[in-house]
């Protein structure tokens, strides 16, 4: 039995790094996330594979524009058409925040499309494919009015709250596993965050939401693949296979914090064992790469640089960025910030498919103190008098800084001795020295 396992496709995001096609008048981004699901669904027609799994996140929210809902909708009916079951699982992008406000997949269990499943609610689903009978836990997005009420959970910490849900989940994945039909096989269909999963950017997607689930819940000899959705990087949680923990990631990179990572999805193969054998079937799986839109940051210090326009776009004139999402950082000292041409960077960055320029300022707080500010300089004034010969960008108001100095240490008894450390302290480490003493 072959299985095609994706997740978090997030349709309609990402559109900050993308631009309009005016042909048709969709964000680019849009376009390349339609791409990406297109061709997982090609590869799962051309196996044909037995069945497809959704891991939940098909739109940012639960309340996507109507072109969104049908570029969606006519990928997934094309499995529809090939007479290959599939099941959509709902992942916290997925419900609908106000009440009891479902889910956006919940429409195509209201419509009654053919072979289509939606996993809504912790449930055993037998679905019978062209290869045998094959039974799905879904585990939707867990969050606290899932299984708890509002009055149990309000007067209890966050601690306690998810230990209750964790104490309310484990005889609810109990109470499925005593359902299951030891000679089908069995995969668990979850949208979560295993307790130790490697994140991206979902943590920021999801902050203060949901909790975090043990692998020991899924680790189970009565499960032949766990299939999850929720975090975007791919990366399998039990390395002992036995059985595998699965998230094949997002299908298309979402921000700049995905940058290095491979999309895709995962290909899933079960097989009966020869008996006898420890477990009755055995599972292989695979990662299919797509190739998806890259993401590149240029980044760059020129802080020191006497010509920092010609240092950064001798950076970018290195790098292949046709087509590319690119993201160019150049740190720089607020004495310099004049000698960079933002017109001529745009020039330059203009083959891109999308671009963003950042610059930051360096702090002049973050340079090392001069060796001559040893702790064996006892005359403020020429502490002073060293550190302005080490700052040409102060030459201007040198004097004035000198004179109101001198004024300060004027004073006579504490004034003066109290003048002293602030020059002093203003001279070893601040950036703003002169409005101090101005």
């Amino acid at each position: 039995m072959k299985i095609l396992h994706l997740s978090d496709i997030h349709m309609g995001g990402g559109f900050a790094h993308g631009k309009i096609d005016p042909e048709t008048g969709f964000n680019t981004r849009f376009q390349d996330f339609v791409k990406s699901l297109s061709r997982s669904i090609d590869r799962a027609i051309s196996e044909p594979v037995d069945l497809v799994l959704f891991g939940g996140d098909a739109f940012p929210d639960a309340t996507p524009a109507p072109y969104i809902q049908q570029a969606f909708a006519r990928e997934f009916y094309r499995l529809v058409a090939a007479n290959i079951p599939l099941v959509l699982l709902v992942g916290n992008h997925d419900r609908h925040a106000q009440g009891q406000g479902g889910a956006s997949l919940s429409i195509y269990r209201s419509l009654g499309v053919p072979g289509t499943i939606v996993g809504d609610t912790i449930d055993t689903h037998t679905i019978a494919t062209r290869s045998g009978e094959i039974q799905i836990i879904t585990l939707p997005w867990i969050d606290r009015s899932t299984l708890l009420t509002r009055e149990i959970s309000a007067s209890l910490s966050i601690l306690e709250v998810n230990q209750l849900l964790l104490d309310k989940l484990q005889p609810r994945i109990e109470g499925e596993i005593r359902k299951l039909d030891p000679a089908l096989p069995t995969i668990v269909l979850a949208h979560l965050m295993a307790d130790n999963a490697t994140l991206g950017a979902e943590k920021l997607l999801a902050v203060g939401r949901g909790f975090t689930i043990p692998l020991s819940f899924l680790t189970r000899d009565c499960f032949d693949y766990v299939a999850l959705g929720h975090v975007h990087r791919h990366q399998n949680l039990n390395k002992t296979n036995d059985p595998a923990v699965v998230y094949p990631g997002s299908i298309e990179r979402v921000d700049f914090s995905e940058e290095k990572e491979d999309k895709g999805f995962v290909m899933v193969t079960i097989e009966p064992t020869v008996q006898p054998a420890p477990k009755n079937f055995e599972t292989t799986w695979e990662f299919c790469p797509l190739p998806v839109r890259e993401f590149r940051t240029i980044k760059i210090d020129v802080s020191e640089s006497e010509q920092p326009q010609r240092d950064i776009e001798k950076v970018i004139a290195k790098v292949e960025i046709a087509d590319v999402v690119v993201r160019l950082i150049y740190q720089i000292g607020p004495d310099r910030v004049e000698l960079v041409n933002t017109a001529a960077l745009h020039e330059a960055l203009g083959s891109a498919h999308h671009y963003t320029i950042q610059a930051e300022l360096i702090s002049q707080l973050s340079r090392p103190r001069l060796p001559e500010l040893g702790c064996s300089v006892g005359d403020p004034m020429v502490a002073l008098s060293t550190y302005l010969e080490n700052r040409p960008d102060l030459a201007s108001i040198a004097k004035e800084m000198i004179a109101a100095a001198n004024e300060l240490l004027a004073g006579d008894g504490l004034s003066a001795h109290l003048a002293a450390d602030v020059v002093l302290l203003d001279v070893e480490s601040s950036a703003d020295a002169q409005l101090t003493l101005l």
